[in-house]
């Protein structure tokens, strides 16, 4: 399985992006996709996560500002960014994860940048 990730940018504070995820060489349905971020110094931190039922979580820090969508069919997920601040200057990551039967999987794209400056 590969995770594609794009969407990243230099964008002001208070303006919007979308980070795109797409799932390749996978024709199970994953059961979590989601977003995660790591700033300059810091641990990498959960985003936003939805499963294949459309349940989803998200970081307090990002409630009310972020928006997780999900094209469960083609194992695909966005990541709806507004109201972007300084703070959420971080390279994000996509991952997948779940269980199939006895097989636990737990994938990872490469990092995008996102870089939140006036």
């Amino acid at each position: 399985v590969q995770l594609q990730a794009s969407g990243g940018g230099l964008v002001q504070p208070g303006e919007s992006l979308r980070l795109s995820c797409a799932a390749s060489k996978m024709t199970h349905t994953l059961e979590y996709m989601g977003w995660h971020r790591q700033a300059p110094g810091k641990q990498r931190e959960l985003v936003a996560e939805i499963d294949n039922l459309g349940n989803i979580q998200y970081a307090d820090s990002v409630k009310g500002r972020f928006e997780i969508t999900r094209n469960g069919s083609k194992n695909a997920v966005d990541l709806h960014m507004n109201n972007l601040k300084p703070d959420d200057t971080a390279v994000f990551y996509c991952n997948a994860r779940g269980q199939l039967n006895s097989w636990k999987y737990d994938f990872w794209g490469l990092g995008t940048l996102v870089t939140v400056s006036s």
